[in-house]
C-alpha cells in the first residue's frame, strides 16, 4: 500500500494526501477494472459522446464517484500550474480552444489513466515534457509559425 502511495506521489499536482484518497476510492488492485476507460467511466471523468444522425449533441460527463472526481480535479488544477510538464502543455492546448473547465476534466482524465497504468504495471511516472506536442508534427508547426511571421509583416 505504501509503495502505491509513493508511486502516485510522483505525478505532478499529486501529493501524499491525495494519493491516499484516490487509493481509498479505487483501491490498489486494478484487475477490477478491465481497462483505463472503464475506470474513467466509473469515476465520471470520461468524455461524453452523444451523437445522433451525424449531429454531435451535449458531451456531458457522467456523475461517477463524487469524492474521486473532486480529488482528480483538484490535482488537475495543481498539475496545470506546474512548470515544464506535459500536463501543463496539455491543459493549455485544450483550454485555448474549449475553456478552462473542459481542460481540467481532460487533464483529470489523463491523470486517472496514468494512475491506472502505474498501479497496474507498478512502474514510475515519466513525464513526456512540455515540448511533446511540438515534436508530434514539426512540419505543421513550422508552417504555422512561418504563416504567423508573414502576417506580422516587416
Amino acid at each position: 500500500m505504501e509503495e502505491a502511495v509513493s508511486l502516485l506521489a510522483e505525478i505532478p499536482g499529486f501529493d501524499r494526501t491525495t494519493a491516499w484518497s484516490v487509493i481509498a476510492e479505487i483501491g490498489v488492485d486494478m484487475s477490477q477494472f478491465p481497462s483505463a476507460d472503464d475506470l474513467a467511466s466509473w469515476a465520471g471523468v470520461c468524455p461524453g459522446n452523444n451523437e445522433s444522425a451525424g449531429k454531435r449533441l451535449s458531451g456531458k460527463t457522467r456523475k461517477g464517484s463524487r469524492w474521486l472526481r473532486q480529488k482528480l480535479c483538484q490535482s488537475a488544477w495543481c498539475a496545470s500550474r506546474s512548470k515544464n510538464s506535459y500536463l501543463t502543455a496539455y491543459f493549455q492546448r485544450i483550454a485555448a480552444h474549449r475553456g478552462k473547465k473542459w481542460a481540467i476534466v481532460a487533464v483529470s482524465h489523463s491523470l486517472l489513466v496514468v494512475r491506472y497504468y502505474m498501479l497496474q504495471r507498478k512502474c514510475h511516472f515519466q513525464d513526456l515534457g512540455v515540448n511533446y506536442f511540438d515534436q508530434l508534427n514539426r512540419e505543421k508547426l513550422t508552417r504555422y509559425f512561418v504563416k504567423r511571421l508573414t502576417r506580422l509583416g516587416p
